[in-house]
């Protein structure tokens, strides 16, 4: 069968617009691609979404529980302490704006790594430090990075390192839980003597 020009130019022309759409339908995958996560265990997890929420780069923040086997977790059973998670934060970051090293050094200054029975006022193996690696690289980094806390404080770090599970965000009312409720949140993060412990250790915020 021939193909007259005026068909073969309709072919063309379809195939073109196929192309287009395909690279549009593509471009979302594409932007989604551009962020990668990073998981810390820090205490209570309203209070390690801020200092990350600062950072340039950072796209989220995710409070949720991890490293334990029960699956779909609530905050009940977790604070139980009988599901083997902890609370951490999710981090979602654009690595082209801030790199994993940075993350791991915001993580530091807002934890006592010495504390091997949790957080401050928050006892318990649900309170206790993490890093949650993703892959190999995020694994040496971490280890790097303890291995420089150790020496500046002089003292063993009892900060696990471990390889990343799945991790289930917690109920809506834990997610920004210092922007919906600022006083409340104030009030516990003073009187769980956090800031005080962490000036101890780290020195005033510059």
């Amino acid at each position: 069968m021939l193909i007259t020009q005026s068909r073969f130019a309709a072919v063309l022309a379809g195939l073109l617009l196929g192309v287009a759409l395909a690279a549009t339908a593509a471009e979302p995958t594409a932007k989604a691609q551009a962020t990668v996560t990073a998981v810390f265990a820090g205490g209570c997890f309203w209070c390690m979404e801020p200092p990350f929420d600062k950072l340039p780069g950072v796209v989220a923040t995710t409070s949720g529980y991890t490293g334990g086997q029960k699956m779909n977790p609530t905050y009940e059973q977790v604070s139980a302490g009988d599901t083997g998670h902890v609370e951490a934060v999710q981090i979602t970051y654009d690595p082209k704006q801030v790199g994993y090293e940075k993350l791991l050094e915001v993580f530091w200054r807002n934890v006592d790594p010495l504390d091997k029975a949790g957080q401050f006022c928050d006892r318990g193996s649900t309170y206790t430090t993490a890093i949650f690696y993703a892959n190999e690289e995020q694994k040496q980094l971490a280890e790097q990075s303890k291995t420089a806390i150790e020496k500046k404080l002089g003292k063993p770090v009892v900060t696990a390192i471990r390889p990343a599970a799945t991790f289930y965000a917690a109920e809506d009312y834990h997610q920004d839980y210092y922007q919906k409720n600022p006083l409340r949140y104030k009030y516990y993060r003073y009187s769980c003597g956090r800031d005080q412990r962490l000036e101890q250790l780290w020195g005033k915020k510059g």
